[in-house]
């Protein structure tokens, strides 16, 4: 794989509410001036998104990475924390352990990781429990 000609990351802090989305927004901002196009932009957005929220509802804190190539852009969100148990459980639409708290702020309806997999052209989670999760989806610029 050759290297990629642009390396953005952000820090994600657990339950840092106000903060949610300046990552996604980024990332988007970056892909809009480089001019790829706007369907793709708003599935990374989108996908990025739904990412950054797990991260900030679900863990311990972690990252978000984009990594963009001239014909496609990966997205890797990393945390720390209790992992996901039944990673095929988790990817079903409405499935959520969100608390209520959460749920209050209007999040938590089960649709960030079904989101982030119909959005991204590959998907793959790695999950450990007690120690965290690694999310990486690819984003092809250009459809065939």
């Amino acid at each position: 794989m050759c290297e990629p000609f642009m390396d953005l990351s952000f820090d994600l802090t657990a339950g840092d509410f106000e903060r949610a989305g300046e990552a996604s927004g980024k990332i988007k901002k970056t892909l809009q001036q480089i001019g790829v196009s706007a369907d793709i932009v708003r599935r990374v957005a989108i996908g990025t998104y739904e990412g950054e929220m797990n991260v900030i509802i679900h863990s311990h804190g972690g990252t978000a990475k984009a990594h963009i190539y001239p014909e496609y852009t990966v997205v890797v969100l990393e945390d720390t924390g209790p992992g996901i148990a039944d990673i095929e459980l988790a990817v079903q639409e409405g499935y959520s352990t969100a608390p209520d708290y959460v749920r209050d702020l209007g999040f938590g309806a089960g649709m960030g990781l079904p989101n982030m997999k119909s959005c991204s052209d590959c998907f793959e989670i790695v999950s450990k429990a007690g120690e965290g999760t690694k999310i990486t989806m690819r984003f092809a610029h250009k459809k065939a």
